[in-house]
């Protein structure tokens, strides 16, 4: 019998809290969320890997670290409503539900959406709803939003998703540029987003977010 619980701690202790994430309440959610029932049940062996998983074509469950960190940047409060795009099975919007008022979690999968939302509901996550929809257009009908993140990587952050962020608001992501990846943090002040470096990471890049290639002739 694998004992989760000692790997969830573990994982906190080991690829957490050495990338300078101190904020209790990440802590606390990252050791309470049990990260084994959102991934693919023939993965989770491995769901407390220092990696990305895999959970569709170029979907991920992303890595420990990453999310620790961009949670940290991000700076989450209790009474803040948070945009969750690409939830996936909903390991992301559990970890932010401890620690912000309510989660809105975009997934446009049909079959995954539907999983996360019985997912979340056995674990008592009631502050989440699910929102099967494409992860472009977001959840405007419950925004505004104080914070969005984006479970895996964009090359650009549609306007759909720019409006629905309140003025002072946040949103958080993983910008791939050719191989590397950019973590930045963009606040919204008079209604211009204005970014700023947080950290390095990568992910697959999501379906919608990637660059339009302009042809020349």
């Amino acid at each position: 019998m694998t004992d989760f619980s000692a790997r969830r701690t573990m994982m906190v202790d080991t690829q957490v809290r050495p990338s300078d994430v101190t904020k209790f309440p990440i802590i606390d959610a990252m050791l309470s969320v049990p990260r084994e029932l959102y991934v693919p049940r023939e993965q989770a062996e491995a769901a407390y890997i220092s990696e990305n998983i895999l959970i569709a074509p170029g979907r991920v469950v992303l890595e420990p670290r990453t999310l620790g960190k961009l949670l940290d940047a991000l700076n989450i409060e209790g009474d803040e409503l948070v945009l969750d795009i690409g939830a996936g099975y909903g390991y992301s919007s559990a970890v932010v539900a401890r620690m912000a008022e309510a989660v809105i979690a975009v997934e446009e999968d049909a079959a995954l959406a539907e999983e996360a939302q019985s997912i979340l509901s056995d674990q008592g996550a009631d502050n989440v709803v699910v929102h099967a929809g494409p992860l472009t257009d977001g959840a405007a009908q419950h925004g505004p939003y104080d914070a969005i993140l984006i479970q895996g990587a964009v090359e650009q952050v549609p306007d759909s998703l720019i409006s629905q962020i309140k003025e002072g608001g946040r949103i958080g992501c993983v910008f791939m540029e050719g191989a590397l990846g950019v973590v930045r943090i963009g606040y919204k002040i008079d209604g211009d987003i204005s970014w700023r470096f947080a950290f390095n990471a990568s992910a697959p890049v999501l379906p919608g977010f990637a660059k339009d290639v302009a042809f020349a002739l």
